[in-house]
């Protein structure tokens, strides 16, 4: 799995990138928001990549920071949304924007980007609002936070050590809620097996 391209820019167009890596040239997909911030023809960039390997093809989509390429894989994560209609959202609307559609079920934002029907807008904030994060003032918080990936770890890990999946969630929500997010996965596994 290619993690990240780390080359020089020999072509840059708004929907894809081509970096040469070690005289290799990779074809990125990318979005407006990643265009808008990497380098320009025979300038270095560095770009974090999403894989996806089919029987008919293998396609890299390129991003410029990890906030939007975990947003990408969020949203491929739903029925009816693939790479391309992904890269479509991120290109129409930052992070922050889809983040707060998901929060606040903002249907209008969402079937705004074209190729997003009312029932996919519906799919995406149904599958990702319980991924989204909440901030202090109740508005969405980075669902991209280091506590959301150590979150998740901790409960795919005490869900294989044999508890039920619906108490692990409450009980990791609790820990995480009542001691704060500088928690470690670690930390967190060790807490829950107190209370579970």
């Amino acid at each position: 799995m290619i993690a990240h391209l780390n080359g020089t820019v020999t072509e840059k167009t708004p929907t894809h990138v081509v970096i040469d890596c070690a005289g290799v040239g990779y074809l990125a997909n990318i979005s407006l928001t990643t265009y808008s911030k990497i380098g320009n023809v025979n300038q270095q960039a560095r770009l974090l990549i999403h894989a996806v390997y089919r029987e008919d093809a293998q396609l890299l989509f390129g991003f410029a920071e990890p906030a939007e390429r975990e947003m990408f894989r969020y949203l491929i994560s739903v029925s009816g949304v693939g790479g391309n209609t992904a890269l479509l959202m991120l290109s129409a609307l930052t992070v922050a924007d889809i983040e707060a559609a998901i929060a606040t079920a903002n249907l209008s934002l969402l079937k705004g980007v074209k190729g997003i029907g009312e029932k996919t807008a519906q799919r995406i904030i149904v599958d990702l609002r319980g991924k989204v994060t909440k901030g202090s003032a109740g508005m969405p918080g980075n669902l991209l936070t280091g506590v959301h990936r150590e979150r998740d770890e901790a409960i795919t890990a005490l869900i294989s050590l044999g508890f039920n999946k619906a108490s692990v969630e409450k009980a990791v929500d609790g820990i995480i809620r009542k001691q704060g997010d500088a928690l470690t996965v670690e930390q967190i596994i060790k807490e829950g097996l107190k209370v579970l």
